[in-house]
């Protein structure tokens, strides 16, 4: 049953939520046994009406005219008579259905997405699947493109609408998908079958709200809230008000199950167990940082009801100046590693580029530059992005060995190190290169020597200079993304300091997000 529920069941497991911690409750009890005096009532009242008075405001702006919900439904006929005339020539049984918004009245004004899946049976083998749905496709849409997920589709236009072609499996339980797509019409038939006409008018506002406050969204990219998601969270509680009063209130992890029979636990900081696959959580890829900021909006929205909070605002782009002044003021050393960015769809790339940008900052943590923070761009160049609290370090740094008296581990680290000797004025001491920091023919140590319990040296760093590791071999050892890695080692230039304004031209917008933060 959809609505409010305090009690989920997990792996088999009722979780009974305690008041006044409920994770999806419409709002807190009152805890005094006073009634409430009339200007709070008025108070309440008149903040009732301002919300309502947005949200219907907004309503009416995201909902399509019926001279587009014709021009909608006249694609869709169209494109759907030519999908069965050219399955009707294949030696296999298919059919086409629609899905997604469009199909279940939950788009947004002005928004030309159309998904039509052509589904083959079970017992097609997936080579076949893939032609005969390439061969439907290519013959529906001429002038598309193919393109590839987990396995390819064709896309293009059709009318002024953007069309996905995408053959299927037509399996009978969502929980027994043979491609990651065929778990699709499921969902769509669940919830045609339970959004009505205001439902779906809520579906909207919210989704013009996750779009408002930069979190819609599935991809690898934004990590954000996906379609299906938000519908279900609106199901939930019946409406965005409702929704927002209590997204304000969450505390994570959140869990939410429609049909309680989830069979697995999930760990994520938002769980909204699938009603046509128990075992799948649909806010898997709902990054905890998004969570955050839909609880944080909704916060803002609930003090201050606004339009403005519906409608994304783009930054505007910095020049190299701003940027330039930034790092000034700053006193701080970014630097950033650019690279040709490899040709490969957002949803490999996105991952790619954030376990690299992830082996970048820990090495430069490791080797004591200290990060304050990261970030990544790409468009047809592709960056890591750090900014460090310092670009050089003294050019030795302390090594601590374990205490005297733990014998055998003290005495091999006194071994290692004994005989070494200090760099002294005679010529001998080891070079430093003026620009990369790096070390001369041998390294210089200091001690062993006892402070307190433990010896210790004092021993030339591996780099003193944040760019010097930038530049070498060594940054091919921190994890990086395999196609990453390809791309670095054909080519890469290292930007640091104030040369990272250079990147103004091409990601002005993003250096501006970077250098003014929001929630």
């Amino acid at each position: 049953m959809i609505g409010l529920s305090f009690s989920h069941r997990v792996s088999g497991i009722d979780r009974q939520r305690p008041a006044p911690d409920l994770t999806h409750s419409r709002a807190s009890p009152r805890t005094d046994t006073l009634s409430p005096r009339p200007d709070e009532i008025a108070a309440t009242m008149a903040d009732a009406e301002e919300h309502s008075g947005v949200i219907a405001a907004v309503r009416r702006r995201v909902t399509p005219d019926e001279t587009e919900r014709a021009a909608m439904r006249d694609a869709v006929a169209r494109l759907s008579e030519r999908i069965r005339v050219e399955v009707s020539d294949l030696p296999a049984d298919a059919d086409v259905v629609q899905v997604g918004s469009t199909a279940r009245g939950t788009w947004l004004a002005g928004d030309r997405d159309i998904d039509l899946f052509i589904r083959f049976p079970p017992d097609l083998d997936r080579e076949r699947l893939e032609r005969y749905g390439l061969s439907v496709g290519n013959a529906v849409l001429p002038t598309g493109h193919e393109a590839y997920a987990e396995h390819p589709y064709v896309t293009g236009t059709f009318e002024g609408f953007d069309i996905d072609l995408v053959p299927c499996y037509d399996v009978a339980n969502a929980a027994t998908p043979q491609s990651a797509v065929d778990r699709t019409p499921h969902h769509n038939a669940y919830l045609t079958a339970r959004l009505d006409t205001d439902t779906a008018g809520e579906v909207r506002v919210f989704k013009q709200f996750l779009k408002g406050i930069g979190v819609y969204g599935s991809d690898l990219r934004t990590r954000g809230f996906s379609g299906y998601l938000s519908e279900l969270l609106v199901l939930e509680y019946g409406g965005v008000d409702s929704l927002l009063e209590a997204a304000a209130e969450w505390h994570p992890p959140v869990t939410f199950d429609p049909e309680d029979h989830a069979t697995e636990a999930h760990d994520d900081p938002l769980v909204m167990v699938d009603p046509t696959d128990p075992a799948r959580n649909v806010a898997a890829v709902c990054s905890a940082t998004n969570v955050a900021r839909l609880q944080h909006y909704a916060r803002e929205f609930l003090q201050d009801p606004r339009d403005g909070l519906f409608e994304p605002d783009e930054a505007e782009p910095l020049d190299a100046t701003a940027v330039r002044g930034h790092i000034e003021h700053r006193e701080t050393a970014p630097v950033a590693v650019v690279f040709d960015a490899p040709d490969i769809v957002d949803d490999q790339l996105y991952p790619q580029l954030a376990k690299s940008l992830s082996g970048v900052r820990d090495g430069l943590d490791r080797r004591g530059f200290e990060p304050i923070r990261a970030t990544t761009f790409a468009h047809d160049r592709a960056v890591l992005f750090v900014e460090l609290a310092h670009r050089r370090l003294p050019r030795v740094e302390r090594h601590a060995g374990r205490p005297v008296h733990v014998r055998e581990h003290a005495e091999g680290f006194y071994g290692t190190y004994a005989g070494s000797s200090p760099a002294v004025d005679d010529g001998t001491a080891p070079g430093r290169d003026a620009e990369h920091g790096d070390n001369a023919d041998h390294e210089a140590t200091y001690g062993p020597f006892v402070d307190g319990d433990r010896y210790v040296v004092e021993r030339d760093r591996s780099f003193a200079d944040a760019a010097a590791f930038l530049r070498s071999e060594e940054l091919f050892g921190v994890g990086l993304g395999t196609r990453v890695e390809s791309r670095l080692r054909e080519e890469y230039e290292v930007l640091v300091g104030p040369a990272v304004a250079d990147l103004c031209p091409e990601f002005g917008r993003e250096l501006a997000d970077y250098f003014d933060p929001q929630p």
